[in-house]
């Protein structure tokens, strides 16, 4: 980026359309110079429109494409995600989760356990089945933004750099949470470790 190197670890066993969609578009130098055009603070810093809007950006397929959710990857701090306008229509933009402190947000689980949470074909996840204890006490040591969870795909995970994201998440904001002066992704770098 334009304020330092984040280097990712990518998932393709849990999200095989999102790291393709990614690498692609990264091989083909469609990343290269987009603004991070939205930072919330505590929340997360999103980029990957071309058109900087927050409207543009498209998939390698030319068409959106489905979310890719399961339990094994969540919304931790460093999180890579898809961003889209609703289930299953991710084009090109993502984010990458800040928050560091969970806060209250586990405050009312015990109460709805039993409630559904994510629902599709049939299948049904409870507020329990998708928030154990272990789960929630990893969201309390490490950070992140839980309700994200089952919503977004989760395709990769900061491995270095999470100084950097701060860094951009530190950044002047106007009303509309782009910043007030320029931050770009400028490159992507892919290597194998």
């Amino acid at each position: 980026t334009s304020m330092g190197d984040i280097v990712f670890r990518f998932f393709p066993q849990y999200a095989p359309k999102a790291v393709e969609n990614f690498l692609t578009h990264a091989k083909n130098g469609y990343y290269n110079n987009v603004e991070f055009h939205r930072v919330i603070n505590n929340f997360m810093i999103q980029t990957g429109d071309p058109t900087a809007t927050g409207a543009g950006g498209e998939s390698i397929w030319n068409k959106q494409f489905e979310n890719e959710v399961n339990l094994n990857l969540r919304s931790f701090r460093g999180a890579l995600c898809m961003a889209n306008a609703g289930p299953d229509t991710n084009g090109s933009q993502f984010y990458i989760v800040q928050n560091k402190n969970v806060g209250n947000m586990f405050d009312s689980i015990d109460s709805a356990k039993n409630e559904i949470y994510y629902s599709k074909d049939g299948k049904q996840i409870t507020v329990g089945q998708a928030f154990s204890d272990d789960i929630i006490e990893l969201y309390k040591k490490y950070g992140g933004y839980p309700s994200l969870d089952m919503g977004y795909t989760v395709f990769g995970q900061v491995i270095d750099g999470m100084d950097i994201v701060d860094k951009i998440q530190n950044v002047k904001t106007d009303r509309s949470d782009r910043p007030e002066d320029d931050v770009k992704l400028t490159a992507v770098d892919l290597f194998r470790i």
